[in-house]
């Protein structure tokens, strides 16, 4: 019987989520919140990632700031840096008027939080404090030095704040409260040492799905499906999930599709009751579960017979909107599409990159990647190739451009990216001439099991130091190579070619 295989990675860990008392991974943005569905950044893989905290994600990420453009030969791999929190630069009192300190307007708002009984006003303060936690990591991990311990010490007494009034409110039984004290848990916030604590988190998911909070139930079903601080139970994990997607949670519907497609959590293969699930799941849609558009994408591309009919033209409409959500993958799989003429969408260059980069108005563009900004390792090598050709009229040429990105790939651990920058630290393309940083790269992408990497590393081993400039492997240079004949001979591992340079842009990326 086929299997029809989900969007790569779901099975392991569709959260993104390391390991009871692992580390978490840092996300590329230092926005935080939870509104809907949960308003975290998407993970490098194609798992969904953990949902975040409720309702207050929009406040939340104007605190933490947003993600800065990227323009100029350097910029473009430079770190986001958050807004300060409680921004008011914005505000011109009068000459007669002053603006209260963030200290002062923070104690005011604890004073109300404290008079009130209403417990959606005490929530919305302790989910401030955990927004203006987050704010004060964010500032001590950008680089200031002084005042670090200060902000700390600042920084434990807003969580410890935070965490004893949604301890309160979840006693009283405030779902809201159960579910975002339960997220802070996993996420290892309030926790001892700052690990994740899923026997504290799992209980109160369930508390918070029993009174029908949809992300909880939700998250209740991945705790059940992982054995995150509960038994490993499929059966208790579906139950969980239909609860949640009787709420039409997107995540929730999603698993269920691929699980019925594939017979996993111990259903049956049923193809048609999975697309049905996942066509639910791509109708409800949200920036943090885009999946199913994906999903329904590359079904609709290879078709399910009897069950699903190929429609190339459709399946590009649901790569779009996955983009226009945000989806890594989905905007990498549309530039390749509009750069070899795939899936019926003409070749394109000016769309491809358009893809490949989300641009704002105005040139010279402030952009910001999408595949890049998820930390999607062929999305980033996929502007290599561009930048070492350019486009007229769309992307100018620059070697250091393509070095830059190409290494953000390799670091990635992308190996065709590791020798890419092995081979231009060796010829000196974008970057000083190092035989000794090539090698490291070399050896990096052999041990990831590209084979011209290891090809590289023998013609090094031989008498003389062979490489591109010693193709013979005896020491005499090749003079008078140009720039194109170094790029074209990158494909074979270092052969002579035609110095015709037709594959100047592919090269690197076959």
């Amino acid at each position: 019987m086929q299997t029809y295989t989900p969007v790569p990675g779901m099975g392991s860990n569709p959260h993104n989520t390391p390991p009871p008392g692992g580390q978490m991974q840092s996300p590329i943005s230092p926005a935080g919140g939870a509104g809907g569905y949960g308003q975290n950044q998407m993970y490098q893989g194609i798992q969904p990632p953990q949902a975040q905290p409720i309702q207050q994600s929009q406040q939340g990420d104007s605190f933490a700031g947003s993600v800065s453009g990227m323009s100029g030969q350097q910029s473009s791999l430079a770190p986001v840096q958050p807004m300060p929190l409680l921004d008011n630069s914005h505000l011109r009192p009068g000459a007669s008027a002053a603006l209260l300190s963030h200290e002062k307007k923070f104690e005011l708002y604890r004073l109300n939080a404290k008079k009130t009984n209403d417990p959606e006003l005490i929530f919305e303060f302790a989910v401030f404090c955990i927004e203006a936690a987050k704010s004060l990591e964010s500032s001590a991990s950008a680089g200031a030095a002084q005042g670090a311990t200060a902000n700390e010490a600042k920084r434990d007494d807003l969580i410890r704040e935070a965490v004893s009034m949604l301890k309160t409110l979840s006693s009283r039984g405030h779902p809201d409260a159960q579910y975002f004290l339960a997220d802070c848990y996993a996420n290892g916030i309030g926790t001892t040492r700052g690990k994740q604590d899923f026997e504290k988190a799992f209980p109160l998911f369930v508390l918070s799905a029993k009174h029908g909070h949809p992300d909880a139930a939700y998250r209740a079903g991945t705790c059940c499906e992982h054995g995150w601080g509960c038994r490993r139970e499929s059966a208790k994990a579906v139950q969980f999930y239909r609860k949640a997607a009787a709420a039409l949670h997107p995540g929730a519907m999603y698993r269920l599709g691929t699980a019925e497609l594939n017979g996993a959590l111990g259903l049956p293969t049923r193809p048609k009751e999975g697309v049905k699930w996942l066509k639910r799941s791509a109708e409800h849609a949200t920036a943090e579960f885009p999946h199913a558009l994906h999903e329904l994408a590359l079904l609709h591309e290879r078709g399910i017979d009897n069950v699903l009919f190929v429609d190339l033209e459709y399946a590009s409409e649901l790569l779009a909107q996955a983009a226009e959500l945000g989806y890594a993958p989905s905007a990498f799989k549309l530039g390749e599409c509009y750069e070899y003429a795939r899936m019926g969408c003409p070749q394109d260059a000016a769309l491809s990159i358009h893809y490949y980069w989300q641009s704002f108005a105005n040139p010279p563009p402030l952009v910001q990647n999408i595949a890049a900004q998820q930390d999607h390792r062929d999305g980033c090598f996929a502007l290599t190739a561009w930048y070492l050709v350019g486009s007229p009229g769309v992307l100018p040429q620059s070697d250091t451009e393509a070095f830059l990105w190409a290494k953000k790939a390799a670091e990635l651990g992308l190996a065709k990216a590791q020798y890419a920058v092995g081979y231009f630290t060796e010829v000196g393309i974008g970057t000083p001439i190092s035989p000794e940083n090539a090698i490291k790269w070399y050896k990096l992408a052999a041990e990831n099991g590209d084979k011209r990497a290891a090809n590289r590393l023998t013609n090094f081993s031989k008498p003389g130091g062979g490489g591109v400039n010693h193709p013979n492997g005896n020491g005499s240079a090749v003079t008078g190579a140009t720039r194109e004949e170094l790029l074209a001979r990158a494909t074979e591992g270092g052969d002579v070619g035609d110095g015709s340079g037709k594959k100047e842009k592919d090269c690197v990326i076959m």
